[in-house]
């Protein structure tokens, strides 16, 4: 009698962490990267000196005009970056997608360009009406049309070609750079140097105002974003798996389209190009808690928030009293978390 054939070994479940606990983890490091940007300055004042005793004129300007809003500001930066790569992973059901490398970044630049460069030249009722959302404005434009061009050239069928989506990425990235070149040498003295240190990313020029123009607009991706977690994860089966579960599939692809134009062009518009944030936050996530977007979407937007926070401290501290673009800092931290997940998740990936 032959002995029966050996069953497959199953392979081991992946490891995964408690939700509840890596979600109690990232507040706790939000609130100490929170602690930190507004503690550490060149004047040394603590946050809690306000409860300690009276403020001088100086001190409550550097609490409540330049650090406070640079805190909000960089924390809402940087969880719609971080839920922008989540959501557009999700979209294309690939962990290489990402608002900076297949040019929703670059085409959300470039509308802030053009509002810089040329918004002088838009008729008085346009300036009028848009008044501090003008740059804001355009750069969603502009992120909104690099998405849906990106996401027509790359589906067919209701198949996603990642060659394509990565080949199209590249094109529409060279294209925008091509385009805010041309409009960069347009530009008169004073706007070239706010477009180059823009371009490399800061949260320099933080204040009230830029916050009143950006946040809400980041407010509304964010929660636009929420509802959409069902239908990404019917949609990570297929997306004729997915209508059969009663998902309305284009609602939910319009729906991501428009979340994460609006986060990326709100973002690109006040803190310039910061990269890697939307790629490298859901990956670590991934590994912890699992694909789910119902997890990974509020957790990448505490860890967004808490990585670029930090991120901008450092950058105030490294080079003190001179000030680190936050995008240099932040590509030398995040390609070799980047490449390093690569190499370690290659066959899982099927890269």
């Amino acid at each position: 009698m032959s002995a029966a054939p050996l069953a497959a070994p199953k392979p081991a479940p992946a490891h995964r962490l408690p939700a509840g606990a890596v979600a109690v983890g990232l507040l706790a490091l939000l609130l100490a990267a929170a602690g930190l940007s507004l503690s550490l300055g060149a004047s040394g004042l603590a946050p809690w000196e306000p409860l300690l005793r009276p403020l001088s004129p100086v001190e409550a300007a550097i609490l409540y005009d330049i650090r406070l809003p640079r805190l909000l500001l960089g924390a809402l930066v940087g969880a719609g970056l971080a839920v922008s790569g989540a959501l557009m992973q999700g979209l294309f059901r690939n962990p290489l997608a990402d608002p900076g490398l297949v040019g929703v970044g670059a085409g959300a630049g470039l509308g802030a360009v053009i509002a810089i460069v040329l918004g002088g030249a838009l008729p008085v009722a346009i300036r009028a009406a848009t008044g501090i959302y003008l740059v804001p404005l355009f750069a969603f434009a502009g992120g909104w049309a690099a998405v849906v061009v990106l996401y027509r050239v790359a589906s067919l069928r209701g198949q996603t070609s990642i060659a394509t989506m990565l080949l199209a990425g590249i094109v529409l990235g060279a294209l925008a750079g091509a385009l805010t070149g041309i409009l960069i040498f347009l530009a008169d003295d004073a706007q070239l140097r706010d477009l180059t240190f823009w371009g490399l990313g800061s949260l320099a020029g933080a204040n009230w105002l830029k916050l009143t123009a950006a946040g809400p607009i980041l407010l509304a991706g964010l929660a636009l974003s929420v509802p959409l977690a069902r239908g990404l994860d019917a949609m990570a089966l297929g997306e004729a798996v997915a209508r059969h579960m009663g998902v309305p599939v284009e609602r939910v692809k319009r729906g991501a389209i428009l979340a994460v134009a609006a986060m990326t062009g709100a973002a690109v518009a006040v803190s310039g190009g910061i990269g890697f944030l939307g790629i490298v936050v859901p990956h670590i996530l991934r590994l912890a808690v699992g694909p789910g977007h119902r997890l990974l979407l509020p957790l990448s937007a505490l860890f967004g928030a808490a990585l670029l926070i930090g991120a901008d401290t450092a950058a105030r501290l490294v080079v003190a009293p001179a000030e680190l673009p936050i995008g240099i800092l932040m590509a030398l931290i995040g390609a070799p978390v980047f490449l390093w997940i690569l190499l370690a998740r290659r066959a899982v990936l099927e890269l």
